[in-house]
């Protein structure tokens, strides 16, 4: 059984280039564990787990500096990939869940029957990120965004499920196109993304006296810092682009 690998053959299992490889050595990323003689490099199996963490968090979006960060944490290999694999298991099953709630939705449209509405936002479940939104801005903020939610009717939930999803589609192609997050039409796009915000029950965005400017602000902060809201823009240079048009947009408007 193989203890190393030359840098090709690693290039071919982990669907990569030498290039790539070599790019992540230059950064610090990926040492090779040597290098024979005639300049080759080889990967030893402490090599090839530190390379699947860094698929993984490209995969998550994240950009190599910050790969970089996490990789320099004092943590064991064993414990990271613990994390990465409780994360890729949660999001296995609500993409399962997903998968069959439009499974089902188009069954029933293309066979003339009656839509099951509480069948259809399986897996679209605000309630993930309960823990979180409670060590942000406490219980009552949960509890108010989790009440506002529940009363809702299926059309209500619906609607508003367009509204976000046509909103991350706006972002999305207008971070692709390269234009200037401080400018007229990523302001619209950011002012139509704070209306969003103060019109979700619970949030210091939709109280009369709440930091606003900071909620906002640091939302597009956490877009850029969490991959799990930063692939809802496209991955981090997308999150990167709604971070500074809402820093821009809080700073004139807030």
């Amino acid at each position: 059984m193989n203890s190393e690998w030359s840098i090709q053959q690693i290039a071919k299992l982990a669907g990569t280039t030498s290039r790539t490889l070599r790019h992540y050595g230059e950064l610090g990323l990926l040492a090779p564990s040597r290098i024979g003689s005639n300049g080759y490099r080889y990967y030893d199996e402490r090599a090839l787990v530190r390379l699947q963490r860094i698929l993984l968090l490209r995969d998550l979006g994240l950009g190599l500096p910050q790969i970089a960060d996490i990789l320099e944490r004092a943590t064991s290999e064993a414990h990271a990939l613990a994390g990465h694999l409780a994360w890729l298991r949660e999001e296995q099953t609500r993409l399962a869940r997903q998968i069959a709630s439009v499974e089902s939705t188009i069954a029933a449209v293309e066979g003339g029957e009656r839509l099951m509405a509480e069948n259809m936002f399986d897996g679209f479940d605000h309630t993930r990120y309960k823990e979180e939104v409670e060590q942000r801005w406490g219980e009552k903020a949960y509890a108010d965004s989790d009440r506002w939610w529940r009363s809702m009717s299926a059309d209500e939930k619906a609607a508003w499920q367009r509204r976000v999803s046509d909103l991350s589609r706006d972002w999305i192609a207008a971070a692709e196109r390269g234009i200037d997050p401080a400018g007229d039409e990523a302001q619209q796009l950011a002012e139509r993304h704070v209306a969003w915000l103060t019109g979700v029950a619970g949030t210091p965005a939709s109280i009369a006296d709440g930091d606003v400017k900071g909620y906002v602000t640091g939302l597009g902060d956490m877009y850029v810092a969490d991959p799990r809201f930063g692939a809802n823009y496209g991955g981090t240079a997308g999150a990167e682009f709604v971070r500074d048009a809402l820093r821009a947009y809080a700073d004139t408007h807030l």
